[in-house]
């Protein structure tokens, strides 16, 4: 299938993606806006978190139930995120009906209501998600490795610190609106059933009046340091460990999916297979890459007894460390075909593609096609990938535990 792009960006900076696909009915979109929780003031992280919530209580002349009943009639399924780096709004629905919803959402984000009375339920809501992270160690365990491994902000938790939504006021809300949510820089990728240019006039007679804000600058200071280990009293222990790969944007990437994949990538993997059905030790093991723009980093994941947690880790480390041994011809062909199968589901998700586009231009500045991906994943070999790992390996590690006991770390 040949994939054909319509890309366009606005006087006021916005750039539009779209991806035809003539052989669905429905149309969805992703509305990157940079303002993400990198950008929430020292002292008052969350203020982005609750902006999310906030931002879609009401806009254009509607209130929030008003809003949400509009999204309704137009069978709109959708969600909004914060990320480190934007604000993001996604949505899908049947493509007669796609204008109509980037109108409205349009409105919520060039004049929402960000109503003062619903503030304290906006802020309620972050902090029971941000509560709730005490019962689940994992989500907790990510996001103290995120603050160790990357410099601050950029490991700072979307949801925000509880002891700063303490002093979070409506006019911080207000405030971060105003300085940040804008049009410069922002993303909306389009897929599906859609005309171009019914979609291009539409765009540009709902967001081409949106007035531009001046790009923030972002200071950094080092993270916290490359271990830790939080007290839990519980019967299970929560390993969580990272290491240093390439962005999404590296000439070595692909190889370095590859790699991960060789470890993480179904129940044949190494990590499934020697950490856990050898010898027993987890009922959870895995890796995968995280990536932001100019930096990325392998996070791996274990879930074990308190009695078999140090040995966890240590094969577990022994695992990441013995990839730079060898890779078999048939571990890359398996990694291969569930990339593949991978590629063809995501070919028949309007979702995932509107998704796909608006992350490609954000990243790359272009898009990747289906095709191009598979090629990129067919032209892999096991020397390939092995070179990447010599030049990249696994060391240096961050690791953060949480558990009754403190674990020893691997030389």
């Amino acid at each position: 299938m040949v994939q054909d792009f319509h890309t366009e960006t606005l006087d006021n900076g916005l750039t539009l993606v779209i991806e035809p696909m003539s052989e669905v009915q429905s149309a969805a979109f992703t509305l990157m806006v940079p303002s993400g929780c990198i950008l929430d003031p020292v002292g008052k992280c969350g203020t982005t978190a609750v902006l999310c919530d906030l931002i879609v209580r009401g806009a254009g002349g509607l209130d929030s139930r008003q809003l949400c009943a509009a999204l309704d009639n137009l069978g709109v399924q959708r969600s909004e995120s914060i990320r480190t780096t934007h604000l993001v709004f996604s949505g899908a629905t049947l493509a007669n009906k796609l204008a109509d919803t980037l109108r409205i959402y349009g409105d919520i984000v060039q004049r929402p209501t960000l109503p003062e009375n619903e503030f304290d339920a906006a802020v309620s809501g972050v902090a029971q998600s941000l509560m709730s992270l005490e019962d689940e160690p994992r989500q907790k365990l990510f996001l103290e490795l995120r603050k160790r491994c990357y410099d601050a902000p950029w490991g700072r938790s979307p949801d925000g610190e509880l002891k700063d939504l303490e002093t979070l006021t409506h006019a911080d809300v207000l405030s971060q609106f105003e300085r940040f949510v804008r049009p410069n820089g922002a993303i909306l990728g389009v897929a599906g059933r859609v005309d171009v240019n019914e979609i291009s006039k539409a765009v540009s007679e709902t967001f081409g009046n949106w007035a531009t804000r001046p790009d923030p600058t972002i200071e950094t200071t080092p993270h916290l340091g490359p271990h830790d280990h939080i007290e839990h009293d519980s019967t299970q222990t929560h390993i969580a460990i990272a290491y240093n790969t390439v962005p999404f944007k590296h000439e070595d990437y692909y190889a370095a999916w590859a790699a991960v994949a060789v470890l993480s990538s179904g129940m044949s993997s190494r990590l499934f297979t020697e950490v856990r059905e050898k010898r027993g030790l987890c009922y959870s093991v895995y890796a995968t890459m995280n990536t932001l723009p100019d930096e990325a980093r392998v996070f791996c994941y274990a879930g074990t007894t308190n009695e078999r947690a140090q040995e966890t880790l240590d094969v577990t480390v022994a695992e990441l460390r013995r990839l730079s041994e060898g890779i078999g011809e048939d571990e890359l062909k398996r990694c291969k075909a569930i990339a593949k199968s991978a590629l063809v589901m995501q070919q028949e998700s309007t979702s995932g593609r509107a998704g796909s586009v608006a992350r490609d231009w954000f990243q790359l500045g272009r898009i990747t096609t289906l095709e191009e991906v598979r090629q990129e994943i067919e032209d892999l070999t096991t020397e390939r990938v092995l070179d990447y790992v010599h030049r990249f390996p696994a060391e240096d590690f961050t690791i953060v535990t949480v558990g009754p006991k403190a674990l020893d770390l691997p030389r």
